[in-house]
């Protein structure tokens, strides 16, 4: 646990009052952790505020893509939509007559989905030929608390 210096004037002068810093953390999961001891400990967590700062999009690389996996991608978001017109036409059916047409529209969804997942990649001409995963990232993760509620919170914190 670090301590960052003061926020902004400005920062928590909202409708609940301004805010002090409880906490500051590295990651996410751990500014959580707080906020998740102080609701069992029947603090009003209303009045907490998790604020990341120095925020900044990382995108992780998962693989390289191609014309065949961007085709077989596109045939399995192609078949849940097909599933869902499926079953959605499946309620006017009557009898064994409804997996029929739940089974039909899925491999025509599915059929559809790799044909445009392929036409889409390939439409790129190489210039993106790798799949990835985008997220947003703070360098920390500060705990703010009401002002009149500062001292109360205050015994949520552990040492470092």
């Amino acid at each position: 646990m670090t301590t960052p210096p003061e926020p902004n004037a400005q920062l928590g002068a909202a409708a609940h009052g301004r805010r002090s810093l409880l906490a500051s953390f590295n990651d996410y999961l751990s500014a959580q952790q707080l906020v998740d001891r102080m609701s069992d400990g029947g603090f009003p967590v209303e009045h907490v505020k998790i604020i990341g700062e120095g925020v900044s999009t990382v995108e992780r690389v998962t693989g390289r893509m191609t014309k065949g996996k961007a085709a077989l991608a596109g045939a399995g978001s192609g078949a849940w939509f097909g599933l869902l017109i499926g079953l959605l036409f499946a309620i006017f059916s009557v009898g064994p007559l409804w997996l029929w047409v739940v089974l039909t529209a899925t491999v025509i969804g599915a059929f559809w989905g790799a044909v445009f997942g392929f036409v889409a990649h390939w439409s790129t001409r190489g210039q993106r030929d790798f799949s990835s995963v985008q997220s947003l990232e703070a360098q920390r993760y500060d705990v703010y608390v009401t002002e009149q509620y500062a001292a109360d919170a205050a015994r949520f914190v552990r040492p470092a």
